[in-house]
């Protein structure tokens, strides 16, 4: 029996494009209603559908993340779940930011394509249906936001897209998928520990992320010091370490009240400060610097624009942060 009502809101990305010979992928306004024709998903759930938005990928930007939490936050009370169809270029910002704001129990599942509907193989009819079941069934209650790809579930904290082509790139190379979604059920091996909620109904859109290379001066650091940001992270080496000319710079931002969030650039694990020579976290961390954990660079920054929105006090986040 079909109890569960499901609303679909799309947003674009490449899973609402096709191939326009003239000017290649472009969106297309075709997408709604190849949805409501999807043979498959006619015995999963009661289906409505929802266009929010049809842009690409690179076009959502914090504010629209920002509105589209407040369109999940009233319609989530009508229906059982979500599944929200976006771009695979900003997915995980987005999804991330609807983790840390969204409060509700029930399942918010979102998905994409890596291929456009012109493509051979395309991926983003199967990557629906399994948003769609796994959005109506009752064991993705209480696990935050989702990501359905590639048969896979992830949790919107930890995924990663990997690959800018293939199907399968979008993964969580930490701490591995929370299930999978198979032809006859969908399959849970763990569920999410780390649950953040920080609810607000604005944001801080002003906040950095800097990429640390070798041999890097403190130039992009003062950039952000003129432009008034109001928090920047630094994606350091390794455990949390900087080069000895960005060193200036970072105490000068400490200095003026901006805060200033180390992370990795690698792939996996957290910062520590542990390194005392100059540039190491350890020294970073005696002038001011807050040590981020395991969060990657893409996430911090949607982490402080979430924080700075809701307390709009750089010592409240601070203290925050520091106890998180």
């Amino acid at each position: 029996m079909i109890n569960k009502r499901i609303l679909i809101i799309t947003t674009g990305g490449t899973i609402a494009m096709k191939m326009n010979s003239d000017i290649g992928i472009v969106p297309n306004d075709e997408f709604i209603d190849r949805l409501k024709e999807f043979p498959q998903m006619r015995n999963l759930a009661h289906i409505e559908i929802y266009e929010f938005a049809n842009i690409p990928s690179p076009h959502m930007d914090p504010a629209k993340m920002m509105e589209l939490a407040k369109v999940v936050e009233q319609k989530i009370i009508e229906f059982d779940g979500i599944v929200i169809t976006h771009g695979t270029d900003t997915l995980e910002e987005t999804a991330y930011m609807l983790d840390l704001i969204l409060v509700t129990p029930k399942p918010v599942v979102f998905t994409a394509a890596m291929r456009s509907n012109s493509e051979l193989g395309l991926d983003g009819p199967r990557n629906i249906v399994g948003a769609v079941r796994v959005a109506a069934d009752d064991k993705s209650c209480n696990n935050g936001v989702l990501v359905v790809m590639n048969d896979e579930i992830d949790a919107a904290r930890d995924v990663v897209k990997t690959d800018s082509g293939k199907t399968d790139s979008f993964v969580t190379p930490s701490y591995g998928i929370l299930g999978n979604v198979d032809p006859d059920k969908v399959v849970f091996y763990r569920n999410t520990i780390l649950k953040e909620k920080i609810p607000t109904v604005k944001i801080e859109e002003n906040v950095d992320l800097i990429k640390c290379t070798s041999g890097m001066d403190g130039r992009f650091i003062k950039a952000s010091i003129k432009y008034k940001a109001k928090a920047i992270v630094l994606e350091a080496f390794g455990r949390g370490n900087v080069t000895l000319k960005m060193i200036p710079a970072i105490k000068e931002a400490v200095e003026k009240g901006i805060i200033v969030v180390i992370v990795s650039r690698t792939y996996t694990g957290r910062v520590l400060a542990e390194y005392g020579y100059e540039g190491g976290g350890k020294e970073l961390q005696s002038f001011g610097v807050i040590m981020g954990g395991d969060l990657k660079g893409l996430k911090m920054r949607i982490k402080l624009m979430v924080l700075l929105g809701k307390y709009n006090d750089p010592k409240i986040v601070r203290e925050y942060l520091k106890n998180n």
